[in-house]
C-alpha cells in the first residue's frame, strides 16, 4: 500500500498569464510531487485572460484529470494577487498552496511546506535566499523589502514571496477581507497566525517571456507600501523641512551668484521662492494623491475580479 505524508486535502493555486509553454510541465511536476504527499488534492489554474493557447491546454488537462480546474478571468486584472484571491476563494482544501505558473518557484518544495504545516504552522512561505536575476531587478527587490520592513506597520519576512502554503483558517480569514486592490503577501502577514519560512533558490523562468517589467514591479511595490504604511504621509513634513533647508542654503549662496553670475534685479530671489513653494507643493500633492487613488478604488466597491468561465469536470 502506498504511503502518503497526509490524507488531508490540499488545493494548489497556480497563477498564470501566457504560460502555455509551462502549463504541461507544471502539471507534470505537481502530480509527481503529490504522488507522495496526499491522494486528496486539486490543482486550480487561475488564468488572467491569457492571449496564447492556454485555454486549450486547460480543457485538455481537465478532461484527463478530474482533480484539475481552471478559472479564466474576463480580462487581465493585473498582478498575480488577483489570481491568488480568486483561487483561494474557490479552493476547498484543508490547506492552500500559492505558486506562480512560470515554475521559478520549484513545486518540489511543497513537500517541505506540507511537513511544516503538519507540525502546526499555519503559514509556511518560501524565502528566496538566492535569485537568478539581473543586477537591476535584484537591487530593486532588496530595496523594496528593506523599505517595507522599515516603514510598514506589519512585519513581513525578508525575501518572502507569494510561494507558500496556508492553512484553511488563514484562507478563510483572507477571504473575509473586503479590500479589492490586494497585496496578498502583505495581507498574509497581516492576518497573523503561526508562520515559518523555508529558504530556496529562485530560478529563471522555465520557458516563455515574463509579462512583468520594471514598471510593473514598481507599481506592485508602491501598492504594498501604500497599503501597509503611513510613513509616506509623515514624509510630507520631512520633505517640507528638507526643501526649506535647501532653499535656505541657496539664499545664503545668493550673494555669490549675484556677484559672479549677474541677473536681472530680483530674478534669482523670485526663482528661489517659486522653486521652494513649487517643490513642497508637488511633493505633498503626489503623496496625498497616492492615498486618494487607493481610497477611490476601494470606495467604488467594484468586485476584485470577474470570472469569464470555470473549466472543470468535477464540480457543479
Amino acid at each position: 500500500m502506498k504511503e502518503y505524508i497526509t490524507d488531508k486535502k490540499i488545493s494548489v493555486i497556480i497563477a498564470c498569464y501566457n504560460e502555455a509553454e509551462n502549463i504541461p510541465t507544471m502539471y507534470r511536476r505537481l502530480t509527481d510531487v503529490f504522488a507522495h504527499i496526499t491522494p486528496q488534492y486539486e490543482l486550480v489554474f487561475v488564468d488572467n485572460d491569457s492571449r496564447d493557447h492556454s485555454a486549450e491546454l486547460y480543457q485538455s488537462l481537465c478532461r484527463e484529470d478530474n482533480r484539475v480546474s481552471a478559472i479564466i478571468m474576463s480580462r487581465n486584472f493585473g498582478s498575480s494577487d488577483t489570481s491568488y484571491s480568486a483561487g483561494t476563494e474557490y479552493a476547498s482544501g484543508d490547506a492552500v498552496v500559492w505558486v506562480d505558473g512560470d515554475i521559478q518557484d520549484p513545486p518540489e518544495l511543497i513537500s517541505q511546506f506540507v511537513q511544516k504545516w503538519l507540525e502546526g504552522y499555519d503559514i509556511v512561505y518560501g524565502v528566496r535566499s538566492k535569485r537568478k536575476i539581473g543586477v537591476l531587478f535584484g537591487f530593486a527587490y532588496k530595496t523594496f523589502y528593506r523599505l517595507f520592513r522599515r516603514y510598514a506597520y506589519i512585519e513581513m519576512p525578508m525575501n518572502a514571496g507569494d510561494f507558500c502554503i496556508i492553512d484553511r483558517r488563514v484562507a478563510d480569514a483572507l477571504n473575509t477581507l473586503p479590500e479589492r486592490d490586494r497585496f496578498m503577501r502583505g495581507l498574509r502577514a497581516w492576518v497573523g497566525f503561526k508562520h515559518t519560512g523555508i529558504e530556496y533558490t529562485r530560478l529563471e523562468r522555465a520557458a516563455g517571456r515574463s509579462s512583468i517589467n520594471l514598471g510593473s514591479y514598481i507599481r506592485i511595490a508602491k501598492k504594498g507600501l501604500i497599503s501597509f504604511s503611513y510613513a509616506p504621509l509623515s514624509f510630507i513634513s520631512n520633505i517640507a523641512f528638507i526643501a526649506m533647508t535647501v532653499t535656505l542654503l541657496a539664499i545664503l549662496a545668493f550673494p555669490f551668484f549675484a556677484i559672479f553670475y549677474p541677473a536681472p534685479r530680483g530674478f534669482l530671489t523670485l526663482m528661489l521662492v517659486v522653486l521652494f513653494i513649487g517643490s513642497v507643493q508637488f511633493c505633498i500633492l503626489a503623496i496625498l494623491g497616492e492615498y486618494m487613488a487607493k481610497i477611490f478604488e476601494e470606495v467604488k466597491a467594484r468586485p476584485k475580479y470577474i470570472i469569464r468561465t470555470i473549466i472543470n469536470n468535477h464540480r457543479v
